[in-house]
């Protein structure tokens, strides 16, 4: 069967990291009430020079390098991103250019925090119809450009990177590597749960975001429950049969309710969110590349990948590595 196998991983963080206490020293808020309700101690904040696209090309360089593919193969780049650097022309033609992988295909995604699984799940429709046969899937964010530094409840949250998987379309056995299932998931009656209050056709101003913390945690943890479910369902596996869980890294409680939900011990769930903070749909790619560099993730794990979002959109999605 054809799959699409994950052959490297890569990320990008800006060169400033903003702790805890620094934050407290510009918001009305504290280390103790941050790690308290988050587990967040540190975020990486872009500085003069550091975009969306130049974090996201860091980030692709070091999967490619991982892989041991060279950028010219290439020929699809999907990037998934809330915060891309112009309006159009998308984000991922930017990286492809800088790559020097032109002509192909190259687009955008949109789906906030989910948008990594998106990315994930239409990159390997492509590969397994054919449209390409190695894929670049990126993560990247530029969160701290749309916060409301004023509103100590959300700037607190968020961070800014990038992470990118190189994708290669395979023939591998039944039990062999590659992605086995994915489900995603989007309900648009709650978008005014967790948005941005601007936009092109509304404000024409990029806006702040804004959201209903208590909410969106209520949603996360059912949504994800449900839809960690389904996968499980589609691939004929169990909680038990999964190595790891690589969450979306939005909130350390999110992520203990919702192992907790699928009886999944905490050991097997890979956190970075006190590291790295809520870097949206570079959360996901961002969390994977920390555990295969560190050697948590082996060849032969088996790994799911989830993530709720703005909108909401939501989804999951199964890998042999």
């Amino acid at each position: 069967m054809i799959r699409s196998v994950i052959r490297g991983t890569g990320s990008a963080l800006p060169a400033q990291c903003v702790t805890n206490a620094e934050l407290a020293s510009r918001v009305d808020t504290s280390d103790e009430w941050i790690v308290e309700r988050t587990g967040i101690r540190q975020r990486y904040i872009a500085g003069e020079g550091e975009t969306t696209s130049t974090l996201a090309t860091a980030a692709a360089r070091a999967a490619l390098d991982a892989a041991g593919i060279d950028a010219r193969e290439i020929g699809l780049i999907i990037l998934a991103t809330a915060t891309p650097d112009h309006t159009f022309p998308a984000t991922a033609t930017q990286v492809q250019a800088a790559l020097g992988c032109n002509g192909g295909i190259a687009f955008d995604v949109h789906a906030v925090c989910s948008g990594f699984l998106y990315a994930l799940t239409t990159a390997d429709s492509m590969l397994r119809t054919g449209l390409a046969s190695k894929a670049l899937v990126i993560g990247a964010e530029t969160f701290s450009r749309i916060l409301d530094w004023e509103d100590r409840t959300t700037c607190v949250l968020f961070g800014d990177g990038a992470g990118a998987v190189v994708l290669e379309a395979q023939d591998v056995v039944e039990d062999g590597p590659g992605i086995i299932a994915s489900r995603l998931h989007a309900d648009g009656a709650h978008k005014d749960m967790l948005y941005v209050d601007g936009g092109p056709s509304t404000t024409g101003t990029v806006g702040h975001l804004r959201m209903r913390g208590r909410e969106v945690f209520r949603h996360a943890v059912v949504n994800l429950a449900d839809v960690l479910k389904e996968v499980l369902e589609a691939a004929a596996v169990t909680a038990a049969d999964i190595d790891w869980v690589v969450p979306h890294q939005a909130n350390a409680r999110i992520l203990d309710a919702t192992a907790r939900k699928l009886d999944l011990p905490a050991e097997k769930v890979v956190v970075t969110v006190d590291r790295h903070a809520n870097t949206s749909a570079a959360s996901v790619p961002l969390a994977f590349d920390a555990a295969m560099r560190d050697g948590r993730i082996k060849p032969g794990d088996l790994v799911m990948f989830e993530a709720m979002g703005g909108g909401f959109t939501w989804g999951a999605s199964l890998a042999r590595i």
